[in-house]
């Protein structure tokens, strides 16, 4: 199997995962955050929104600086209904598919460098960053927003198996 296929196989399915929780956000909550050095539930929910685009940046350009001029884009989402959210996912989603689809098996093996100042902060090979730096870390915030959704009251999605609020095994 190519690589670009597991990829695309890999995108949906976090995809329909990430799409369950963002449309149980609990409007208006933006700035609240369980423990003062946790991230607001705003902010938490722009990256679980806005992560899988990371995906065409790690296709199309060589490096990221956080530093740099280009990385402004990166701005986090200002958001005031999970609409805006799930149409932020939506388009990254886009993005990433046409990325990974224009993409070859080839290039997703040369390397690919997180910068910070001008220090790289990771490197490896693109396809391992895809897999780390954007589904496994998406999965990581995706859980924390989880709780956080918990600790609004509102029900949790049953992602990697029954939850709670859907059908629980007891």
């Amino acid at each position: 199997m190519k690589l670009t296929d597991l990829l695309l196989a890999e995108l949906e399915r976090e995809a329909a995962s990430s799409r369950l929780t963002l449309e149980r956000l609990p409007e208006g909550h933006n700035d609240w955050r369980p423990h003062p050095k946790s991230m607001p539930l705003g902010y938490l929910a722009s990256l679980v929104a806005t992560m899988p685009a990371w995906v065409v940046t790690m296709v199309k350009q060589d490096e990221l600086d956080l530093k740099s001029p280009g990385a402004a884009k990166f701005k986090p989402l200002e958001w005031r209904t999970r609409g805006e959210l799930v149409a932020a996912l939506d388009a990254g989603l886009a993005q990433a598919r046409e990325a990974l689809r224009n993409t070859t098996d080839e290039h997703l093996m040369t390397p690919w460098r997180f910068m910070a100042g001008g220090q790289v902060v990771d490197e490896n090979l693109r396809h391992v960053m895809i897999e780390h730096a954007v589904f496994s870390h998406l999965a990581h915030h995706r859980g924390q927003l989880t709780v956080y959704l918990r600790l609004n009251e509102a029900s949790v999605p049953a992602l990697y198996g029954p939850s709670a609020d859907e059908g629980r095994v007891a």
